[in-house]
């Protein structure tokens, strides 16, 4: 339980932290959001009124306690630009990058434990090779290069076998669950393909060094076979290992899920932060990196909390300093 604690304390502070990096590093940023909206060639008392208008000529304390109630109430403020409720924008934005996300991860997963656990297994030379060239191309690859190979062999209108569409994301959403569902295919793909490589290279040696500890060789004794200890015992054992890639992986996968929506045309939070920084919005840019940030955060929390839950090595070093 003080463990849990612990850690909920350190991820608020690291959140307090990160809400101050970010509100003062975009502060820094040159350009504002009166000086678009005023335009280029606008006269400075016209630009003043927007920016008082905007509250961006208070101290900057006061807009930072004020941005920071305002998220602990759910009120995320209103876009400097559009004036709509940034909290409903981030909400059809994250419609679009979160499933992206789940969709990619289970690719991933399911790239990288099955051909890691493959590469493991094999006693061919050659396939093993095979595997090894296959985990160093796949992580080569980047997002952007690997989803125009997608696009020019998938991509609906542009592919050789035009089967799924490559641009946008029906206006209706979820509602048109199929158009929705096939809008994510190809940059799930991208996205899972991309980070399964490097999780088929890790479950291989993770996986490769337990093959060669005694507990295969103590559970081939009881009567299993080498696949079988493999399956049953040595993924079991590197659990704890491959959850905290997953959890990594599934944080990081943002980064990569940026260059995919506007590879694709999706109007998803990656996609709409480039806008808005574009825009100087400075309010939906530091809301929305800000929810980012304390998603990184959460999944680690959360991998933290799985790990000590698989690793009963850890509760027992922990009950023996208690």
């Amino acid at each position: 339980m003080r463990f849990i604690v612990r850690r909920f304390l350190l991820f608020v502070a690291a959140l307090f932290v990160i809400s101050v990096v970010i509100f003062a590093a975009l502060r820094i940023l040159p350009g504002d959001a009166p000086s678009v909206m005023a335009g280029l060639n606008a006269p400075p008392e016209r630009v003043a009124m927007l920016r008082s208008q905007m509250g961006l000529d208070r101290p900057l304390a006061v807009q930072y306690s004020s941005w920071i109630d305002g998220l602990l109430h759910g009120d995320f403020g209103i876009s400097l630009l559009t004036g709509r409720p940034i909290g409903s924008m981030v909400a059809a934005r994250c419609s679009v990058t979160f499933p992206l996300i789940v969709l990619g991860l289970i690719v991933a997963i399911a790239i990288g434990l099955t051909f890691g656990v493959m590469a493991v297994l094999t006693t061919r030379p050659a396939l093993r090779s095979g595997f090894h060239l296959l985990g160093l191309i796949g992580g080569a690859i980047p997002a952007l290069w690997g989803g125009l190979l997608l696009i020019l062999l998938f991509g609906r209108g542009t592919g050789l076998l035009g089967v799924l569409p490559s641009q946008g994301f029906p206006e209706t959403g979820w509602d048109s669950f199929r158009t929705a569902f096939a809008s994510l295919v190809l940059p799930a793909l991208t996205v899972g393909v991309i980070s399964g490589a490097s999780l088929m290279r890790y479950t291989r040696s993770a996986l490769g060094d337990i093959m060669h500890s005694g507990y295969i060789d103590q559970a081939m004794a009881c009567g299993y076979t080498r696949r079988a200890a493999a399956l049953k015992v040595g993924l079991r054992l590197t659990m704890p290992q491959l959850v905290s890639v997953v959890g990594l992986m599934f944080a990081s996968m943002i980064t990569g899920v940026m260059v995919v929506e506007n590879l694709f045309a999706l109007p998803g939070i990656g996609t709409g932060l480039v806008t808005d920084l574009g825009n100087r919005d400075l309010i939906a840019v530091q809301s929305e990196l800000f929810m980012l940030a304390a998603f990184f955060l959460f999944i680690g929390f959360l991998v933290d909390l799985l790990h000590r839950f698989l690793d009963p090595r850890l509760r027992y070093a922990v009950q023996e300093r208690a």
